[in-house]
């Protein structure tokens, strides 16, 4: 069963940086599609980035390019996302998913997700 474990969320002024780890256990992770999707409140879940199993496919949000970068590590299971000048508006739960393919939109595998808080 795969389990995936976020960490790094927090409280940050807007302009500030965070990075989010994700830690993938239980299963081939290094063959997966990782992503990172993010709930604000009041609002429907929204993608925000992938990167697919050798790293050479990347997508990004409108919203987040330029300013995000997603890396995965896959000797240690990991998935990154590093957050750059970050306004008000990235405030949200920030889950880490997991899924087979590039196709399609929904994800097999769930974090239970970082809050990040970003104060004006």
């Amino acid at each position: 069963q795969v389990q995936l474990a976020e960490s790094g969320g927090g409280l940050v002024q807007a302009g500030g940086s965070l990075r989010l780890s994700c830690t993938a256990s239980g299963r081939a992770f290094s063959r997966d599609v990782m992503g990172w999707l993010r709930q604000a409140p009041g609002k429907e879940r929204e993608f925000v980035s992938a990167i697919n199993s050798n790293g050479e496919w990347i997508r990004y949000a409108d919203s987040v390019k330029g300013r995000f970068t997603i890396s995965r590590d896959d000797v240690g299971n990991t998935v990154y996302l590093q957050m750059n000048s970050l306004k008000p508006e990235d405030t949200a739960v920030y889950y880490c998913a997991s899924k087979k393919s590039i196709i399609g939109r929904n994800w097999d595998y769930w974090g239970q997700g970082a809050q990040v808080t970003v104060s004006s």
